[in-house]
């Protein structure tokens, strides 16, 4: 079962329009493993403050 952060989260990267290709991208990770990790299937140590740091450059970016 996914945690309560990752439906805050990708509601966060709707509100803004980020998709997990864009995410993937700025971790360096694929598309699938964001899938997972959003999904409840993987709980990596670190996961949230990674892909929340992840959200917000791609905020910061694309507000530059």
């Amino acid at each position: 079962m996914p945690e309560k952060w990752t439906g805050e989260l990708i509601g966060k990267m709707h509100n803004n329009r980020i998709n997990y290709d864009d995410v993937a991208a700025e971790m360096g990770v694929t598309k699938s493993y964001i899938s997972m990790i959003l999904n409840g299937s993987r709980n990596p140590e670190g996961a949230q403050e990674r892909m929340e740091k992840a959200v917000d450059a791609i905020i910061a970016q694309r507000n530059c």
